[in-house]
């Protein structure tokens, strides 16, 4: 369950590098990384402001 998680986060964080900088680039993987860090920081604050405003 855990490496599924993982790999749509490195796929989500790769799909917004590709973005940015060439796959083939030496750095594509620091910037996938710091990337899909990026996306898990947005998913779980989307998470928390939804269960904060259905307590309200």
């Amino acid at each position: 369950m855990i490496n599924l998680v993982v790999r749509i986060l490195l796929a989500a964080g790769g799909a917004v590098a590709a973005l940015f900088v060439a796959e083939d680039s030496p750095n594509f993987g620091v910037v996938q990384g710091m990337l899909s860090t990026v996306v898990l920081v947005c998913v779980v604050g989307i998470i928390v402001l939804w269960r904060w405003k259905k307590d309200e």
